[in-house]
């Protein structure tokens, strides 16, 4: 097990006592397995630091507003490519079969795009593959990133750790795609209230059939992750 992503996993999860108490492991494990460069474990500091020592309830607030009042910021990344498109759904059901065929079961209410939970499969695959399977979504995480700087948020050292380990470049065209698209006002409940109202995401038979395992890792995102899940094949440490 990659335990790096698994600790960017947490990172990346609504703010709890537990993952408080976790920090000193978190960093550990970061600076044992050194997959991420000096640079990136770096920028996280200023995050693990914050996460350990502010007012659980000034975090979670944070983390609310940045994440779930802003969709813009969300962790579900078809959010990004989709939208409320008809395509969201077969991409969804490819993802969580490419899940499934690998022995990885969801024990979660969140979509199986949240960035948390493609994070805890990352962390069972071998570093290359990992690496392949971040390279998917690359784009969209480099966004994230430069999103989340531009709000001076600490977070963004996660996102930006994981595209440069994905080699996504936020100069990129895909990147800048994203970027084109107007930031939410978090302050604006009316307008976000409004953004919000979508279709809802069916998974069913027919979507399934429409949309079969794709042959690559992941996904095909280049056209447009506390436990969330559990490996039916735990591997060894």
């Amino acid at each position: 097990m990659n335990k790096t992503f698994k600790a960017l996993s947490a990172l990346l999860s609504y703010p709890s006592a537990d993952l408080q108490e976790a920090i000193p492991e978190i960093t550990e494990v970061l600076e044992r397995e050194a997959l991420l460069s000096s640079r990136a474990r770096a920028a996280l500091r200023p995050l693990l630091n914050e996460l350990a020592g502010m007012d659980l309830y000034d975090l979670q607030e944070r983390y609310v507003l940045l994440f779930d009042r802003s969709r813009t910021l969300s962790l579900n990344l078809f959010e990004h490519v989709h939208g409320e498109s008809r395509e969201r759904g077969p991409a969804m059901v490819d993802l969580l079969e490419t899940y499934r065929a690998a022995g990885f079961e969801l024990v979660s209410s969140e979509l199986p795009d949240h960035l948390p939970i493609l994070l805890e499969f990352a962390a069972l695959r071998p570093v290359e593959e990992a690496r392949a399977l971040l390279a998917d979504a690359g784009h969209i995480i480099a966004a994230l990133a430069e999103r989340l700087r531009r709000r001076e948020s600490p977070y963004a050292a996660v996102p930006a750790a994981l595209a440069e380990f994905a080699g996504a470049a936020r100069s990129s065209e895909p990147v800048q795609q994203l970027l084109a698209v107007e930031d939410d006002d978090p302050e604006n409940l009316e307008v976000l209230d409004e953004a919000w109202q979508e279709a809802e995401v069916v998974f069913g038979p027919d979507l399934n059939a429409e949309c079969p395992v794709s042959g690559s890792l992941l996904f095909k995102m280049d056209q447009l992750p506390s436990k969330t899940c559990r490996s039916r094949h735990p591997p060894k440490d």
